[in-house]
């Protein structure tokens, strides 16, 4: 069983088992390579292209100063990091002749106060008065920007024992402790389009990178949480449809535990085949050219099946996280890139360079997120060492691209517009379509080989650019640009409407926001209203007064209006209004009857079909009737539709007490579609006991 997460690359049918991986492949130059790589890291910081690639630049540069250093200069660093301000490598040291020798390997030194030595002896002390786990714990590890061991604590799960964990981990000098009242979770998600994989009758998980064996066999590189179960059934279709192979073939290829969070599938069905390209859910796809190791500081992007594409900052290494119920895993990385449920097991990129497989992170993305609230990965270089796999660098699957367009010219112009034509591209399978960019801008995308690019300025030059693509995602290079002006006003509308005033939520639900606004005024007369959630346009209306759809349960919203005039002249934005959707609706209950045997270090599965509509309830409530001879050894614990696993009781106590016949709990779950199938799992994890789980039912 799992949680599970994201996926990478898609492809149509018989398709792309893996978001990653490859030196240049067929007809895309490395400089080509390392352009997509900027493009991708731009879209997803949000930075221009450039930027991005210099970003990059600076990186790889500083990574190469680190791989060049002296063992005995490594050796007394007590932290390494890329220094964005800087663009260069830092070294925590702790004296000027360390400094000296870190300046004339190309490193900027930052002194410290203690060095290797001193944190690790602190990072051992923690270690061993966590000892086997402490209630509420959620990571520790070496801070190497701070120069100290960073603990976070989920204030709302402690208890006495972890009171009396703080009180003699804050007496370790070097030692700094968070706490808040959240926790990481190992992600999953529901079935969304892209390219998911499905683990038996489970919910699906996300394809991580391609990888060989020994013996040249295709696999397919996730999370540890994705193939626990041995022998499993791997599917490309949900329903148990179209087989590409094997999950965890013997019982001896997936880790969830202090190891890591690795896991491999065997592909072995005809029509599967690897891919190099990596899904950037947009932009043009990336080939992966080897892999490599993060290090604080460092941009990294990743791709999933739910949050799509994401980009942030690398901020802590080789951390232990605890994730409750005895699953601690040591050796994760952390970034700030927003991750969601669904997106296990997927790809994490530092430039063109595959770092890690997808672990877990919050229950939703936030801006600035603490410590806790972090996205977090597996270094796949473990996973690769492992299994002795070698990455997946090019081969099966169309990885060539089309030809550059030629002949790009401007055929005419308006004072909004600008038309353009071009001589139609070559590619091995086929052209699907072309791109077409002002400046670095994706303006417009059309199927054939002439265009005209709108809602441009009066009497401006503009730069342009075209990229053919085929079906599989590959993106040719850029054509020669051409520059061509618009025509000067004559004299038309271009005064905008003033500001839609007084803008304010009438009603919610828990999917909807409804809002008005007072009337705009225009020279020629307001034509209709945009409503933009945050930033991205929601509707358009003709009145004042709109509804918003498909929001989240519970969840705080901002919107903004502008209106419009039949020239496209736009007014400034109204003040922003806060909404806040109500919590879902719930009293839903499903029962599932079926009796089965509790038996000693297994467990007993019982899943229940769930038809309600809507969102699941807040809390959801679970009513278990069994017998068993000690209660202190059953962990229980429900999944949801979507992955999530709820933990209700964790085993653990010196004596054994007999369950009590019948209990209720109840769970608080993140955003959950009530219906579809949610399963009990009691596990005994001691020997010498009986039961048998009578009876179970949910309340969504």
């Amino acid at each position: 069983m799992r949680m599970r997460g994201k996926l990478a690359a898609a492809v149509c049918g018989a398709v792309v088992v893996s978001t990653a991986v490859t030196v240049v492949v067929g007809g895309v130059s490395q400089a080509g390579q390392q352009d997509r790589a900027a493009e991708a890291l731009a879209r997803g910081l949000g930075v221009s292209t450039e930027a991005a690639a210099t970003r990059l630049r600076q990186q790889d540069d500083a990574h190469r100063v680190l791989d060049a250093l002296p063992a005995t200069l490594r050796d007394r660093a007590a932290g390494r990091w890329f220094d964005e301000r800087t663009g260069k490598l830092a070294l925590a040291v702790t004296d000027e002749a360390t400094a000296a020798q870190a300046r004339a390997a190309g490193a900027d030194p930052v002194l410290v106060t203690r060095g290797p030595a001193e944190l690790d002896r602190a990072l051992g002390q923690v270690r061993a008065l966590v000892g086997r786990g402490v209630p509420g714990l959620n990571t520790f590890g070496v801070d190497q920007r701070g120069n100290q061991v960073l603990v976070t604590v989920n204030r709302t799960r402690k208890d006495a024992s972890t009171e009396r964990f703080l009180t003699a981990v804050r007496a370790v000098d070097g030692v700094r402790v968070e706490e808040s009242d959240v926790s990481p979770h190992q992600q999953a998600g529901e079935v969304q389009p892209g390219s998911p994989w499905w683990p038996g009758s489970e919910s699906n998980c996300s394809i991580g990178f391609a990888a060989t064996d020994s013996a040249g066999a295709k696999q397919m590189l996730t999370a540890g949480h994705c193939t626990n179960d041995a022998n499993q059934p791997a599917y490309g279709a949900s329903g148990q449809q179209n087989r590409l192979g094997t999950s965890n073939v013997g019982g001896t290829r997936s880790v969830n535990a202090r190891e890591g969070d690795m896991g491999v599938v065997a592909v072995t069905e005809s029509g599967w085949n690897l891919s190099a390209a990596v899904n950037t859910w947009g932009g043009a796809p990336v080939t992966v050219t080897g892999s490599a190791e993060a290090i604080v500081g460092d941009s990294v992007c990743h791709s999933g099946n739910t949050s799509k594409w994401k980009c942030g900052t690398v901020t802590y290494v080789n951390e232990t996280i605890d994730y409750g119920g005895g699953l601690v895993i040591e050796g994760l990385t952390l970034s700030t890139a927003c991750s969601l449920g669904g997106d296990s097991g997927g790809a994490w990129l530092r430039g063109d360079q595959a770092v890690g497989l997808h672990d877990g992170g919050p229950s939703q993305c936030v801006s600035n997120p603490t410590k806790d609230q972090m996205s977090i990965f597996q270094p796949v270089r473990e996973a690769l060492a492992k299994w002795n796999l070698t990455l997946y660098t090019g081969g099966g699957g169309d990885t060539q691209a089309p030809t550059v367009p030629a002949g790009l010219s401007a055929t005419g112009s308006t004072a909004t517009s600008v038309s353009l034509s071009w001589t139609a591209s070559t590619d091995n399978v086929g052209v699907t379509g072309y791109d077409v960019y002002r400046g670095s801008t994706l303006a417009t995308t059309v199927t054939g080989t002439t265009a005209t690019v709108t809602g441009l300025t009066a009497d401006t030059a503009y730069s342009f650019t075209v990229r053919a693509k085929d079906a599989a995602g590959n993106t040719s290079a850029a054509s020669a640009a051409v520059s061509a002006r618009t025509q000067p006003s004559t004299g038309g509308d271009t005064q905008a409407p003033s500001t839609p005033a007084n803008p304010r939520a009438t009603a919610q639900t828990d999917t909807t926001v409804s809002l008005t606004w007072g009337a705009s005024t225009d020279n020629v007369g307001v034509t209709g209203y945009e409503v933009y959630q945050g930033n991205a346009l929601a509707t358009t209306v003709p009145g004042t007064s709109a509804t918003v759809t498909g929001l989240t349960p519970d969840t705080a919203y901002s919107f903004t209006v502008r209106a419009l005039d039949a020239a496209g002249n736009r007014s400034q934005p109204s003040a922003a209004v806060s909404a806040r959707t109500t919590p879902p609706a719930g009293g839903r209950t499903f029962t599932n009857g079926t009796d089965f045997p509790i038996r000693d270090y297994q467990t007993a599965v019982s899943p229940i079909r769930s038809t309600a509509t809507g969102n699941a309830a807040r809390p959801v409530t679970v009513v278990l009737t069994a017998t068993h001879t000690c209660l202190q050894d059953l962990q229980v614990v429900v999944v949801s539709p979507s992955g999530w696993r709820y933990t209700l009781q964790n085993s653990g106590g010196a004596t054994c007490t007999a369950f009590p016949g019948t209990r209720t709990f109840t769970l608080s779950p993140f955003t959950e579609t009530a219906a579809g199938t949610w399963t009990l799992r009691v596990s005994d994890n001691g020997a010498g006991d009986t039961g048998v789980l009578d009876a179970w039912s949910i309340t969504v």
